[in-house]
């Protein structure tokens, strides 16, 4: 397989348009999965990925198209940069373009890929047979999986680019089931390397679910005073962010429009009670990130004539208010919106805070605490109504205490209008989604939700 680099320097020199950007992603990924307490499969997977973005002066601009192609040989790479300049000239003036960025160094370029493999599971490996075994005493079922991955990417141009970034991810889902299958309860954690992952945490929780699930009642539809762990949070804000490009704003066309105001937004607007951050830093620590940003095609949330500019800290909601919305350069030109890329991470945290799900829960007198929010569809952009079904535990909270497991629910729920019936958040905590996996690197707090909307009984 030719080397990324190479791949690179003879893709843009074979190209006769005006620029071209080549970016080629290597990835590995290590697995382990489990059923019945047993590991049942475990191997190493290996790809790459090469995309080719021409940019060709026409009448009235510049047009641009990408082609993408796995494992592109030597003989292939002039027809592949042909075939992009074929795509971009079909494609006529694009409408989000901005100057190319030119002569910029990231990242040791020369440089192989850090492929991951199962050594990433030397330490983790061994406690987890240990976990089977207790369980197996204990009849309890484990089933799940653990996953590394590791990717490099390359991005270099015609006019000079050569940035490269490494991105590690972890993931780790745990089902537990006892009672003869009666009883079953999930537990999910992110990390980078596998190193800071507590099983023994992991094993405490399902046992503690499993063990709520002892007593069982059932609850009507309604609104109820909820704790939200910080998973559950993540996922919400995925849909958020998924909501938040600066253009349907400006359209009118998303919840962050102001309403009978066409061309302005809610930007500068209070959606909180509390002086809640969510924002993307590629420096947080354990959530690092891309330093530059990537793009393989244009969109809603890209451009790729940004491609290349530096990521940086931005925020969406500072100290309560909306602070921001994703804009590219031509987006933030056309609507006055300024530009903000919206990162590879995201972080909530409310300043002050402290204390864990344990501590929210101490908070409740009476209420519903959650597990996972699961099968989340939007059903109105414009309002950011979202439904969903409740998964893996509903239990119920008295006095501060949980006294055992509720029926699920469906909800209907906007998150935007959610945040501003949190009335009580913990402190910030590296977490994993659900729901919406592709979303990798997420922390959040636990909270309360006055009035979460239970809508019906599933």
């Amino acid at each position: 397989m030719i080397a990324p680099q190479e791949l690179i320097e003879r893709i843009t020199a074979a190209v006769d348009y005006d620029d071209c950007i080549a970016i080629v992603e290597a990835k590995t990924q290590a697995n382990l999965r489990w059923a019945s307490s047993t590991l049942t499969t475990n191997g190493v997977i290996a790809e790459q990925t090469v995309t080719v973005i021409a940019f060709v002066a026409v009448d009235g601009g510049m047009a641009t198209g990408s082609v993408s192609r796995t494992n592109v040989e030597l003989d292939e790479i002039v027809a592949i940069a042909k075939e992009a300049g074929e795509v971009a000239r079909a494609a006529g003036v694009a409408e989000d373009q901005a100057p190319l960025l030119r002569d910029i160094a990231v990242g040791d370029w020369s440089a192989a890929h850090l492929a991951t493999g199962p050594d990433v599971f030397s330490t983790f490996a061994p406690h987890l047979g240990e976990l089977f075994k207790k369980s197996k005493s204990d009849e309890i079922e484990l089933f799940g999986y653990a996953e590394h991955t590791h990717v490099t990417t390359w991005l270099g141009s015609k006019g000079g680019l050569r940035l490269r970034h490494d991105q590690p991810a972890g993931r780790l889902e745990m089902t537990g089931k006892s009672h003869n299958r009666s009883r079953s309860t999930w537990e999910g954690r992110a990390t980078r390397d596998f190193t800071d992952v507590d099983l023994s945490g992991v094993d405490r929780e399902i046992r503690q679910r499993l063990e709520w699930q002892a007593r069982s009642s059932k609850k009507a539809a309604g609104r109820y005073q909820t704790v939200a762990p910080s998973g559950a949070i993540a996922d919400l804000l995925a849909y958020l962010l998924w909501t938040s490009p600066a253009r349907d704003a400006a359209e009118g066309r998303s919840v962050y429009a102001k309403i009978g105001e066409p061309g302005k937004t809610r930007i500068g607007e209070t959606l909180a009670k509390l002086p809640i951050n969510i924002f993307s830093d590629p420096t947080y620590k354990g959530l690092e990130s891309s330093p530059f940003n990537l793009a393989t095609s244009s969109g809603a949330f890209s451009s790729v004539f940004d491609n290349g500019l530096a990521q940086e800290k931005w925020d969406f909601v500072k100290d309560g208010k909306l602070a921001g919305l994703i804009s590219t350069r031509s987006v933030a030109q056309s609507t006055g919106i300024a530009y903000g890329a919206g990162g590879d991470n995201v972080i909530m945290e409310v300043p002050g805070s402290s204390g864990d799900l344990n501590t929210q829960i101490a908070k409740v007198a009476d209420g519903l605490l959650l597990t996972t929010l699961w099968y989340i569809r939007m059903v109105d952009p414009v309002t950011s109504l979202l439904t969903g079904l409740t998964r893996d535990g509903v239990y119920e909270i008295k006095d501060g205490e949980v006294i055992g497991a509720v029926n699920n629910f469906r909800w209907n729920e906007s998150p935007v209008e959610l945040l501003g019936r949190i009335s009580s958040a913990g402190a910030t905590e590296i977490t994993a989604t659900r729901e919406f996996e592709d979303l990798a690197r997420t922390a959040t707090p636990a909270v309360i939700f006055e009035d979460f909307n239970m809508s019906t009984v599933s």
